[in-house]
């Protein structure tokens, strides 16, 4: 019976993968067009809120320097490994992002100076109306895939029904609420998105990444696949070694290099990319001039690591760059899914626990501040701040999910005396256990006969070495956590398979929260494989929060709706909250130039690859 269901299950499977391709196949070619007219007016950008910031005839992006020098070479390192070159399936994770944008472009691309609008690419304009449920994309009739075929408007559509059906699960959720796709003409598509209230989908469908329908493989889009792909962007993979090199060559036919959005981009003729174990072989790589740029992770690195005969020769230079990015969290997560962490009173001692202010004294020499919402450092940032009349009314729906000192604004991590063993911080945390029914047995705390032990996932030293501080405090209220290092391959298999107690998490925060929200924290996330729910977290509450967010027609509608979501996580205690830096510490090669102006809201620094960067007297090759 079991084989057979095995057999079945693949018959359904097989039937399933028949029918895409069979629907990708008889997408409109030219001599089946609709003629479906648009009335929206025709504009050169679109933004979540407003109008974009540049004007229609924009020379470049003002963190761009359109002169920069095109030529020579930059090596660049990554901590890990890749097992596929396509970052556009659900398995995006095991492929290197740095294919996107370099040699897979959108539709349009965002301006990373401004919050969250997107200006032209493949699409040289788009027709949208003020109720944005409809959206039409004019193909620039330049655009050309790498093997100089045109872009068309059928080439969109395959990208479009491909990725709703086997994408990245963001695109999955987005573009299966499209009512409609259909090519205008040969270089027009129209989205009906009539009854969508997510107003962030028009813009998600202008980040569409556009794949070439005569060459993408349906058959094995779901697979680990070292397919070179063909792409549309300013580089084409040249080389590219499993889990230990990629090199990006430069197009010199690359059909965008004069548009707007990608003058004084890409500048480099030659992007090599090695993988590394971990952040101390990244180091080591820089000191012996094997990389020519990395951005530090570690504050006692930064602090006392940098005496290298190198640096003090002149020859690499540490920079501080300081963007007006979110935070976002990184913490000690707790997987929910297992049952010890089933009570939020426990999550919260345990939390207690973490000396901040002896850990960032001692092992990070004061730089680091403590991270205090999954929005810091931006508007969307709930602690502070006491809630407004709109959270309250939309919290009222779910009563007793968020605490009075929470929805006051008055909750902050707790504080430590800085001497590494405060006793009234565990005495406050030993309280709080014994009210929720845990009791000290021969030193181990249990409930129900049960002992609190757990293994904290950890990949690196630095790591461990904050895991081992943190598992000594909390041994002092009689929980066992016990720390374990694991290679990268495992690491990430066990993470996506949600194989752990609990692990360090961390999200850049984008610079306007919305959609990416589903993947984190709803119940449609919990159980799926290589989501980023790591904490296992599902409730009525998240749902609706999520939702209410992203519904959200104004910026100001936007900000009190990710308050009400950041109030909801910080009371369900998903995360030991740790620490961030306000800058970004980085060194690089001293031939290495970029910009005097830094992008205002970027999600990294510089992009994958140190796009509107450049090499001191460049030589093309």
């Amino acid at each position: 019976m079991l084989r057979a269901g095995h057999a079945i299950g693949r018959m359904i499977a097989a039937a399933r993968l028949a029918a895409l391709i069979h629907a990708i196949a008889a997408l409109p070619s030219v001599s089946a067009l609709a003629d479906t007219p648009s009335s929206a007016p025709v504009t050169h950008g679109l933004a979540l809120y407003g109008e974009p910031a540049l004007p229609k005839n924009f020379a470049h992006f003002p963190y761009a320097y359109p002169h920069a020098p095109k030529g020579g070479a930059i090596r660049l390192g990554k901590r890990g490994g890749f097992a596929s070159l396509n970052p556009f399936n659900a398995r995006f994770s095991d492929a290197p992002q740095l294919v996107i944008g370099n040699v897979v472009q959108s539709l349009m691309t965002r301006s990373q100076d401004e919050p969250y609008s997107l200006y032209p690419l493949i699409a040289q304009s788009v027709d949208i109306d003020d109720a944005r449920e409809h959206v039409t994309f004019h193909i620039d009739p330049r655009a050309r895939f790498a093997d100089k075929t045109p872009i068309l408007a059928s080439d969109v559509l395959f990208s479009f029904e491909l990725l709703k059906s086997k994408g990245r699960p963001n695109h999955r959720v987005i573009f299966a609420l499209v009512k409609s796709a259909v090519a205008l003409d040969d270089h027009a598509v129209r989205f009906d998105l009539t009854g969508v209230t997510d107003r962030e989908a028009p813009l998600i469908l202008a980040a569409m990444p556009i794949l070439s329908k005569r060459t993408t493989n349906v058959a094995r889009f779901d697979d680990l696949d070292m397919t070179i792909p063909l792409g549309s962007g300013p580089y084409v993979i040249s080389e590219a070694k499993v889990g230990a090199r990629l090199v990006l060559r430069r197009d010199p036919d690359y059909w965008g290099r004069d548009i707007p959005s990608q003058s004084g981009l890409y500048n480099f003729d030659e992007i090599d990319l090695d993988f590394y174990r971990d952040e101390a072989a990244l180091f080591e790589a820089l000191k012996a001039g094997l990389i020519d740029y990395r951005e530090e992770t570690s504050a006692a690195r930064w602090s006392t690591g940098y005496n290298f005969p190198a640096l003090s020769k002149g020859a690499v230079v540490k920079e501080i760059v300081r963007p007006g990015r979110p935070t976002g969290m990184e913490g000690f997560v707790f997987n929910l899914r297992k049952p010890i962490f089933g009570d939020a009173r426990l999550r919260e001692a345990i939390a207690m626990m973490y000396d901040f202010e002896w850990i960032n004294a001692n092992f990070y020499g004061g730089l680091y501040v403590r991270t205090e919402s999954y929005f810091g450092e931006s508007d969307y940032a709930s602690t502070g701040r006491s809630a407004s009349a709109s959270e309250r009314a939309f919290l009222a729906n779910f009563p007793g999910v968020v605490r009075d000192d929470i929805l006051e604004g008055r909750w902050r991590p707790v504080q430590h005396d800085g001497s590494g063993r405060d006793r009234m911080v565990a005495k406050r945390a030993q309280a709080l256990l014994a009210d929720a029914g845990y009791a000290l047995v021969d030193g181990r705390l249990q409930k129900n006969g049960v002992p609190i032990v757990f293994e904290i996932m950890i990949r690196d030293r630095d790591e461990e070495r904050l895991a081992l501080n943190f598992a000594a405090s909390l041994k002092r209220i009689g929980v066992e956590a016990n720390p374990r290092l694991y290679d990268e391959v495992q690491y990430q298999r066990r993470r996506q398979r949600f194989e752990y107690d609990m692990m360090t998490g961390q999200w850049l925060a984008t610079a306007v929260p919305g959609q990416e929200q589903l993947n984190r924290w709803t119940t449609e996330s919990l159980d799926r494989e290589s989501s980023v729910n790591l904490a296992g977290a599902a409730s009525p509450a998240l749902d609706a929060a999520i939702a209410n967010l992203i519904a959200s027609r104004t910026s100001e509608d936007s900000i009190w709706a990710a308050r009400a979501l950041d109030r909801i996580l910080l009371s369900g205690f998903y995360f030991v909250p740790l620490q961030h830096a306000n800058a970004i510490w980085c060194a690089h090669t001293a031939a290495l130039r970029h910009p005097e102006r830094t992008p205002r809201v970027p999600m990294l620094p510089f992009g994958f690859t140190l796009e509107n960067w450049w090499t001191e007297n460049a030589r093309p090759r």
